[in-house]
């Protein structure tokens, strides 16, 4: 299974790099324009229009390769057992319960709340 997954990454790779030079030997739209003026850019390797069929058809076959090889490796990716200890940082990290806050005093900050008389129910001002 390593072995394969080896073997995808190098064909994906490959892949890659073939279509990233591919395109950037490919012409755009404009240079048939410019060449109809007289521009010296016209003459190709394959002749008038046999490079950009070329050129574009083994284009869509590496495209075609990398996606196959893409999906092949996601999927592979998504089967493979998850080692110990691999994950996210925060799955290791221990659940510590937070103590609950005091309430805060109806007065001034750090004085000390009122506490109701010994005798039993709190007072209520103003009764």
């Amino acid at each position: 299974m390593n072995v394969l997954f080896t073997l995808l990454m190098v064909v994906q790779v490959l892949s890659a790099l073939a279509m990233i030079g591919l395109v950037l030997v490919q012409h755009g739209k404009g240079a048939d324009a410019g060449a109809a003026f007289g521009g010296g850019a016209s003459a190709s390797l394959f002749g008038a229009s046999g490079g950009a069929n070329f050129l574009s058809r083994s284009t869509a076959v590496l495209a075609t390769v990398f996606l196959a090889s893409t999906l092949a490796l996601a999927f592979m990716g998504y089967q493979r057992p998850k080692a110990a200890g691999a994950g996210s940082v925060l799955e290791s990290v221990p659940a510590v319960p937070l103590a609950p806050a005091a309430p805060a005093a109806p007065g001034a900050s750090g004085a000390a709340p009122a506490q109701p008389p010994a005798g039993g129910a709190a007072q209520i001002p103003g009764q």
